[in-house]
């Protein structure tokens, strides 16, 4: 540690810290965690797919209280007083999916206005509205986006570790289609994940889940693939699967083997020691599965986290630099994807399966001195996109994660000063955590996730800087 960073953590330090704005984070609810207060459901006209997917997950809402002027309590100089949920909710849950005309917001502000101030530690606020390309009429699609500017702000007001979030209902979605992103919403799972949108729609014909589903172990007698499993988010990433029932089987370089070999002995997996951008890196990875596994073994989800920094300001970004960067992060993906999606390889993807690649708020915003890195993350956003708009026609999902300020072993040698910068310029005040990524993608793996496709989801703490 720093002289500084040594002051930062005595109590001395932490009131001038205070005092200066930098008050300690919220300590944020991670895990297969329900909210402990009452889940508040507010059905708005039109709405009612909110209430049949909690039902799904066995969750009882109650109404909420709406901000009416028997409701109001003046203060002690008769100024008017924003009302107050009997019990403070847990979460509040808005089904707007009915929502087409502008006067119909006020009752978006008339739950939400409790709400900011009364949601417990670690509360959820979550938004359900259709679509915009589901809807008729200029203001239909107008009130739909100004339902997206609503969110983004209440995230950044919120407090205490609460999150904002909004999900976009495509038409013809059923309840089941959004169980498991209402679920992960909802429970710590999505601790760091604020202030963000994405879309859930029908899960494609084919990918229905089966009768031996169980939603706290969902891998069961599937295998995962993880590359970069090493250490850091990939190794998180390999427990979190493990825990939730996955066979896993992790990837990394050889260099990296004897830790890849602990995270594997660790989540009773396999290990195989492979360079994904060898032009055999697919052929592997399937060969190990049919090895390991038995030839009728198929890969149920596949995690790109391998992935590099050569950062170098552009002015002095040579040539090594740029290709490398752009050949772990994005090429050795282009190049797997394709042949892993054959369906006559022996040990490929399964005809339902999963494809997560890692983008980053960096692919979103930029970052000095990361052109290299930017344009390999933005790559795999652009990937996503195409290989879901390619794969429309079968039952397998392509997803990507864009995580913001993680902390890991890599970012703890990063200058205190500049570290504890980029850890409060999110909603949340704090850096996110390995597991944060982790269960995001295991959500967007999820085999009740069908009706997730072609979605980047943010894993950033709503991260200020190119929001």
């Amino acid at each position: 540690m720093s002289i500084l960073e040594n002051l930062y953590a005595t109590p001395i330090g932490k009131r001038i810290a205070a005092r200066a704005g930098l008050a300690e984070p919220p300590v944020l609810r991670r895990g297969r965690v329900l909210p402990l207060g009452p889940i508040v459901l507010a059905t708005l006209p039109g709405g009612g797919i909110g209430a049949e997917t909690l039902g799904l997950l066995g969750v009882s809402p109650v109404d909420p209280l709406l901000d009416l002027p028997e409701h109001r309590t003046p203060d002690d100089k008769g100024r008017d007083q924003p009302p107050r949920y009997e019990q403070r909710p847990g979460a509040v849950i808005i089904d707007a999916t009915g929502v087409r005309e502008i006067a119909q917001l006020e009752g978006v502000r008339q739950v939400l206005r409790p709400a900011m101030r009364g949601l417990e530690s670690s509360g959820r606020i979550i938004v359900l509205a259709s679509d915009a390309d589901a809807v008729d009429g200029v203001e239909a699609k107008a009130v739909a986006q100004a339902l997206d500017g609503i969110t983004r702000t209440v995230s950044k007001e919120l407090r205490a570790g609460a999150t904002a979030n909004l999900v976009f209902v495509r038409a013809e979605t059923a309840a089941t289609d959004l169980r498991s992103t209402l679920s992960f919403l909802l429970e710590g799972r999505s601790a760091f994940v604020a202030g963000q949108t994405w879309r859930v729609g029908p899960a494609k014909a084919g990918d229905a889940v089966g009768d031996d589903y169980v939603a706290h172990r969902p891998f069961e007698q599937r295998i995962v693939v993880v590359t970069g499993a090493a250490r850091g988010i990939g190794a998180e990433i390999a427990r979190t699967f493990a825990r939730d029932g996955a066979t896993v089987v992790a990837v990394d370089v050889p260099a990296a083997g004897d830790a890849l070999a602990k995270v594997a002995n660790e989540v009773r997996g396999s290990a195989l020691q492979l360079d994904i951008t060898a032009a055999d890196a697919a052929r592997r990875i399937a060969a190990h599965v049919v090895t390991v596994h038995g030839r009728d073994a198929k890969i149920w989800a596949i995690i790109h986290n391998a992935g590099i920094t050569r950062d170098k300001m552009l002015a002095n970004l040579d040539e090594g630099r740029w290709g490398s960067v752009l050949e772990v992060n994005l090429a050795a993906e282009l190049r797997m994807n394709p042949e892993l999606l054959d369906a006559g390889l022996p040990g490929g993807l399964a005809d339902n399966a999963r494809i997560v690649g890692i983008a980053s708020t960096s692919g979103w915003a930029g970052n000095k001195g990361q052109a290299n890195y930017a344009a390999s993350k933005a790559g795999v956003m652009g990937l996503t996109w195409a290989e879901s708009a390619e794969l429309a026609g079968r039952p397998v999902t392509a997803n990507a994660v864009a995580p913001g300020f993680i902390e890991t072993e890599m970012t703890a040698a990063i200058p205190f000063v500049q570290r504890e910068i980029f850890r409060r310029t999110n909603a949340l005040g704090q850096g996110g955590k390995p597991v944060d990524v982790a269960e995001t993608i295991a959500y967007l793996s999820d085999p009740a996730s069908g009706g997730v496709d072609g979605q980047v989801v943010r894993v950033c703490g709503h991260n200020l800087i190119g929001a």
